[in-house]
């Protein structure tokens, strides 16, 4: 064996290496592309519901004049939470959208004692796009939260830890519930 056939040798190694470095580098660039794409979908559905609640609660002031310390709630939360948003920061987004969820429960559950504002066509319309819109966003964060978990994974696991260290790859956050009292079942009593 001469030196021509441990050149060749060597050159394999190191074209086998270079290419399972190029393959697990891609794998974390998809991976953590997946998790900025799952984070728009969020923020593509919380921008709805955004521009959905302005509408609704100017619907239902005409039929709830009193009721205007719901409303002022509602709107706080919805400017808390873009201010969140634009922000980018997930663990405060998590926590602003909890604080509006909360308020928007609240002010649906007043609506419940307004018939005329139930049997109200744009008002049904409003809420009907509402809850739709509430279900992407729970879609939208367990797609976020599913991206993340596969992404942190593979920036922790051997072998693309190695890759993900030497190209700073940082491990994302999830999308959490911080308020304990919004992830206990509601209570029901009739």
């Amino acid at each position: 064996m001469g030196i021509i056939a441990f050149l060749a040798i060597f050159l394999a190694v190191v074209a086998a290496c270079a290419i399972l470095l190029f393959t697990l580098y891609n794998k974390l660039v998809g991976l953590r592309n997946i998790v900025r794409n799952s984070w728009s979908q969020i923020d593509v559905q919380l921008k709805r519901r955004f521009d959905l609640i302005p509408n609704l609660v100017e619907t239902a002031k005409g039929y709830m004049k009193h009721e205007n310390e719901t409303f002022v709630k509602v709107t706080e939360a919805r400017a808390a939470a873009m201010s969140a948003i634009n922000k980018g920061d997930v663990k405060e987004v998590g926590a602003a959208t909890a604080n509006l969820d909360s308020s928007l429960a609240k002010m649906m559950l007043t609506f419940e004692n307004y018939p005329e504002l139930k049997a109200n066509q744009n008002f049904m319309s409003l809420q009907e796009e509402l809850s739709s819109t509430e279900n992407k966003i729970a879609f939208a964060r367990q797609a976020y939260n599913d991206a993340v978990m596969i992404y942190n994974n593979a920036v922790e696991m051997f072998p693309t830890n190695i890759i993900a260290g030497m190209f700073s790859f940082k491990q994302s956050d999830f999308f959490e519930i911080e308020d304990k009292s919004e992830k206990q079942a509601p209570k029901v009593t009739f």
